[in-house]
């Protein structure tokens, strides 16, 4: 066993005594859910909570659990870390295979965290690379599998106009030309716009409905503005990329970590899902989903769920001032990171609303997320209470996760594809 395990076991030992100490205090609390959470009182913590399940992975004939009427099946298994799915016109799926890779550690606290990302299998050598998946004889399983694109800088987000894909790499958004139905690009890319890399390093992308704009979630470099406002400047933040002048924009800010991007259909508005601030407790804040508003604002790293004032961070009152209140929230913690658009009957039994890859918690006494979950929608607006779509990515002790979702896609054939980069596989949900 190497010191950096030992190191990590020791600190989750340390975690689960102040973990005890902290629930003992404040009992069960109920998840910060909807359009009007009950967030508990910031309690900020001397020793950050970590708890993080250890990586294990899906047994053979093992799979995630689905809803009632539902049933799942891998559609690739043996990726290497895929994080994000995009489908392109012809029906072929591509996959973003990707990795944090450590770095930057100084402090006993950084090392902490950076062996127990280790144990959880959420830091090593990247693959930096895309992946396409192609189901040619509609039985649900890829049997083609083919490298797109490599040598890549952890990339995320992809997309496709016409001619040219588009590529989220950590340090900017690269432009390639593209010939519809290629298995494969070999081309030079043309950078858009540079990104600071480092931090939250996940670069997500989605296309305007017209073709003519790009979006792109960019997250901060810390919790909260731990290193200074000027090492988050251009960070935190959604950015708008006209394709035709190349020009670029930040569209909103103050979203501490905007990943998952998709339009709602009934008001053409653009929604995110965005992981908050650690450090204060199980439930607070919660993580959300919410509409983005052109030149809005929605707190971080000041405030929080509105104007909610986080006392760790130097103030700013105009900023805090303008702070928008998100949507809706998703509980604490529950890294949610995937989303997407499921129109009404896609999957049966499930109307209209938004479905979200929840990566799951490691900084709280009692895990959250690891599930796919969907919200439903009326008007334009969450309308109702959470339900799973699939669940059974954490074993029941929380000790270990055979997998823990991340990127989720409605599938060429009408089927739910989600991203599992624990579990190393590409999930395949349909009607039972």
């Amino acid at each position: 066993m190497s010191f950096s395990s030992i190191f990590a076991r020791l600190v989750a030992l340390v975690g689960a005594g102040a973990i005890f100490l902290r629930h003992r205090a404040d009992g069960t609390l109920e998840p910060a859910f909807g359009s009007a959470p009950n967030i508990p009182q910031a309690k900020p913590q001397g020793i950050p909570t970590l708890k993080m399940p250890t990586a294990r992975g899906w047994t053979a004939g093992r799979t995630p659990v689905a809803a009632p009427g539902l049933k799942v099946n891998a559609f690739a298994p043996g990726l290497k870390h895929p994080r994000w799915i995009h489908v392109l016109p012809n029906g072929d799926v591509l996959t973003a295979e990707a990795l944090s890779e450590p770095g930057g550690i100084k402090s006993v606290f950084d090392y902490a965290m950076a062996s127990t990302m280790q144990r959880a299998a959420a830091t090593g050598v990247s693959p930096n690379r895309i992946t396409l998946l192609r189901d040619a004889d509609g039985d649900g399983v890829a049997e083609t599998r083919e490298v797109f694109m490599d040598r890549l800088n952890q990339p995320f987000g992809m997309a496709q106009l016409g001619d040219t894909f588009y590529v989220g790499n950590t340090d900017g958004v690269v432009a390639f030309p593209y010939t519809a139905g290629a298995s494969r690009i070999d081309s030079s890319g043309r950078k858009l716009v540079d990104f600071k890399s480092g931090g939250h390093w996940t670069r997500s992308l989605l296309a305007s409905p017209d073709g003519r704009k790009l979006y792109a979630g960019v997250g901060s470099l810390s919790n909260i503005g731990d290193k200074g406002m000027e090492a988050e400047e251009g960070r935190a933040c959604i950015y708008e990329l006209d394709i035709e002048t190349g020009d670029s924009r930040i569209f909103a800010s103050g979203l501490r970590n905007p990943v998952g991007l998709a339009w709602e259909p009934t008001t053409g508005a653009l929604w995110t899902v965005v992981n908050e601030r650690d450090g204060l407790g199980d439930e607070t804040p919660p993580d959300y989903l919410t509409s983005v508003r052109d030149g809005g604002f929605y707190g971080w790293p000041y405030c929080y769920w509105g104007k909610t004032v986080d006392g760790r961070v130097p103030q700013d009152p105009t900023l805090v001032a303008v702070a928008l209140t998100p949507d809706f929230a998703l509980g604490g913690h529950t890294a949610s990171l995937g989303l997407c658009w499921h129109p009404a009957g896609t999957l049966p039994g499930f109307p209209d609303g938004m479905i979200i890859g929840q990566h799951g918690s490691w900084n709280r006494s009692t895990l959250s997320g690891y599930k796919v979950v969907f919200v439903p929608f009326e008007n334009g607006k969450p309308a109702g209470p959470v339900r799973d779509i699939l669940s059974g990515f954490l074993s029941l002790d929380e000790r270990v996760s055979y997998g823990r979702p991340v990127g989720v896609a409605i599938g060429p054939d009408g089927s739910l594809l989600v991203a599992d980069d624990v579990g190393d596989v590409i999930w395949r949900v349909t009607g039972a």
